[in-house]
C-alpha cells in the first residue's frame, strides 16, 4: 500500500522532536511507500503577513505559498535520512524502487497544472490530497502537532473530546485544524481515507502504516 505523508509546517516549532520524526520516516521507506509532502508553516505565514499588507493577487499569493511549501520541503530533506528531494510525479517511482523516502517540492507541478482555487482556503492539505489523487494513492496522512481533530476549539474549549472517526460531510459543520476546502474536496474526490495525527509521537504514524489503530481521526472515505 502507498501513503502520502503531509508534514505539518506547525512542527517546525519541535525541533528535537521533528528531527525524530524524520529519522523515523527515512527508516520507515525502507518497508513501506511513502510520499513526503511538506506543509508551509513559517515560511507561508511570511506569505501571509505580506499579503494582509500589499492585498496581492489571489494568484500571487497562491503561489508564493506554494514556494513556501518547497522551502520547507528543502529543509526536511535536509533534515531526513534516506531522502531525496522529487520535482515531478515521475520520479517518485525511481525513488521507491530505491527504498529511499521521496520528498515532493509541489511548484513545477503546480505553476503547470492546478485545478484548486486560488485562495487562503486552500493549504497544504488539500495540495497534498490532490497530488495524492494525481497518483492515485487512497491513503494520505496528515500529521500535525495535536492528537486529531476535536468536537470543538481545545483551546477554548478544554472539556471537548477528540472525534475518532469523522466524514467529509460532517467536517463542513465544525472548524478543525484542516484547511477549509479539504472537506469539499474529499465530498467529490471519493475514495481517499485521511488520517490526521500528531508528529509528535512517531509511533503512531508507524502503527498507520502497519494497518492498526492508533490516536489519531480517521476521515472516512
Amino acid at each position: 500500500m502507498k501513503f502520502v505523508v503531509k508534514i505539518g509546517g506547525s512542527l517546525l516549532r519541535y525541533r528535537n522532536e521533528l528531527e525524530k520524526l524524520c529519522s523515523n520516516l527515512g527508516e520507515l521507506a525502507a518497508k513501506y511507500k511513502m510520499l513526503v509532502v511538506p506543509g508551509g508553516g513559517k515560511f507561508a505565514d511570511l506569505v501571509r503577513n505580506v499579503d494582509k499588507v500589499y492585498g496581492l493577487s489571489p494568484l500571487a499569493s497562491h503561489r508564493m505559498a506554494i514556494l513556501a511549501m518547497d522551502q520547507y520541503g528543502l529543509l526536511l530533506a535536509d533534515i531526513t535520512p534516506n531522502s531525496t528531494v522529487v520535482f515531478t510525479l515521475d520520479e517518485i517511482g525511481e525513488v521507491w524502487k530505491k527504498k529511499r523516502l521521496p520528498i515532493f517540492l509541489p511548484s513545477r507541478l503546480l505553476f503547470t497544472s492546478d485545478e484548486l482555487p486560488f485562495s487562503w482556503d486552500v493549504t497544504s492539505d488539500t495540495i497534498s490530497a490532490y497530488i495524492a489523487k494525481l497518483l492515485k494513492i487512497k491513503r494520505l496522512i496528515l500529521v500535525k502537532d495535536v492528537d486529531g481533530i476535536f468536537a470543538r476549539d481545545p483551546k477554548k474549549y478544554p472539556e471537548t473530546f477528540m472525534l475518532k472517526e469523522i466524514t467529509p460531510k460532517e467536517l463542513l459543520n465544525i472548524e478543525t485544524c484542516i484547511d477549509t476546502f479539504l472537506p469539499k474536496f474529499l465530498l467529490l474526490e471519493k475514495g481517499l481515507t485521511c488520517y490526521v495525527v500528531n508528529g509528535l509521537h512517531p509511533e503512531r504514524i508507524k502503527q498507520i502504516l502497519e494497518g492498526e489503530k492508533p490516536l489519531a481521526t480517521i476521515i472516512k472515505a
